[in-house]
């Protein structure tokens, strides 16, 4: 398992806020194409969670993933790593999208059923993804 090293040149291509603001669409007679990342990943998750559940309560060490909400809605709470500030919350509805960089503990409080896709940097494997992640408790 080998995980690239995090590059200047890569970081100064992040978004600077969580919700990310979408491309415009390409539209015609036979419907739409959104773009949403047009960048090296190499992981890409179809992930579904049920009504008022959490998820992630973790940070990553070199690690990001864009979120994309398919269907349903969440709080995402977000703050940098070692801050003892309370997270910030940010709703994601449907058609919203969230960036997560390195370093940003993060948690997900899904509203209602929610499917979203999770596209990352690093491989999703079990071992590359244990190797990267720091289990914390950001939210209950």
């Amino acid at each position: 398992m080998t995980i690239r090293p995090l590059t200047e040149e890569e970081q100064a291509d992040w978004p600077k806020e969580p919700l990310v603001a979408l491309d415009k669409s390409f539209a015609d007679a036979r419907g739409a194409i959104q773009p949403l990342a047009d960048l090296a990943m190499e992981s890409a998750s179809l992930i579904t969670s049920a009504p008022d559940t959490v998820r992630a309560n973790h940070y990553h060490q070199t690690d990001w993933h864009y979120c994309y909400l398919l269907s349903g809605s969440m709080d995402y709470y977000h703050r940098p790593h070692g801050s003892e500030d309370e997270p910030e919350r940010v709703r994601v509805n449907a058609g919203d999208m969230v960036f997560t960089p390195p370093l940003v503990d993060h948690a997900m409080k899904f509203l209602e059923e929610t499917t979203f896709l999770t596209l990352s940097r690093n491989p999703r494997d079990q071992e590359s993804y244990e190797a990267d992640v720091v289990r914390i408790q950001l939210i209950d």
